[in-house]
């Protein structure tokens, strides 16, 4: 019975990761629009009215990041009590969909919203202008399921792993309210821009490319100049672009897994 209770807490930090990116969600999808209690009056005879507010798409990161720290967690656990089991696996995968999926793809969804919404005639855009934001969590679907089922994936992906795609894009919100550079915002607010990131992102995780892990082959210098090279880019660029370090630190890590690809593999 006991032994039982402790096979299980691996998949409570699982279960932990999959309410972080649900929080992540209903931030994500706060509509900017309060009702607010006023005075009754003729004008006014439910003592109500609407009130715009700042958007809380900016704290959705938070929750992905919290939920990034338990997945890798979950692992952790499980390797120490030795209560690692398919479940888990399987488990894991359905909370990293959800989490680092559909959040992110949602974080798409409002900016398109929001790029749509700028333009003269962007409220009575159609609703396939917004579509593709969800062509990210399905990307994120297929890529999990083909990590769990690719007995090749030992000391690298294939494919880019689907939680670091779903911490850079959380990472857009932190770039767009904590910059002030018009050219950035405008990039990141840009329709055709967020089409392509979607079509990048979505295509690294259902590629065959190797991306390097956490895992080495060897714990020698040649095989571990690749995480080397990527944690001194973001060291190095934290200082300077602030948040844009994230997405800056995803390119090395992807161009670095390509670069040293007979090392990681």
């Amino acid at each position: 019975m006991v032994q039982n209770m402790i096979k299980q807490i691996p998949n409570l930090f699982t279960l932990l990761n999959l309410v972080f990116g649900c929080i992540a969600i209903v931030y994500i999808m706060q509509p900017g629009i309060g009702i607010v209690e006023t005075e009754i009056s003729p004008e006014n005879p439910l003592g109500q009215r609407l009130e715009w507010l700042p958007e809380a798409i900016y704290m959705a990161p938070l929750f992905i990041a919290l939920a990034a720290l338990v997945d890798f967690l979950d692992g952790f656990v499980a390797r120490l009590l030795g209560a690692a089991s398919n479940m888990g696996k399987q488990l894991d995968s359905l909370a990293d969909v959800v989490s680092f999926g559909v959040a992110p793809g949602l974080i798409i969804y409002q900016f398109l919203r929001m790029a749509l919404a700028a333009r003269p005639d962007g409220l009575d855009a159609s609703m396939a202008w917004l579509l593709p934001a969800f062509v990210l969590p399905a990307a994120a679907a297929y890529g999990q399921v083909k990590f769990n089922i690719d007995s090749r994936q030992t000391y690298c992906f294939r494919g880019t792993p689907v939680p670091s795609v779903g911490l850079t894009v959380a990472s857009l919100p932190l770039v767009y309210w904590g910059s002030n550079n018009a050219t950035l915002i405008g990039l990141i607010s840009n329709t055709w821009v967020l089409y392509a990131v979607v079509a990048l992102l979505s295509g690294l995780m259902v590629s065959d490319i190797p991306i390097m892990s956490n895992k080495p082959r060897q714990f020698k210098l040649p095989y571990l100049l690749p995480q080397i090279c990527v944690a001194a880019v973001g060291l190095l660029a934290t200082p300077f672009l602030g948040w844009l370090a994230v997405p800056v630190t995803f390119a090395a890590f992807v161009i670095f897994s390509i670069i040293f690809k007979k090392q990681i593999q």
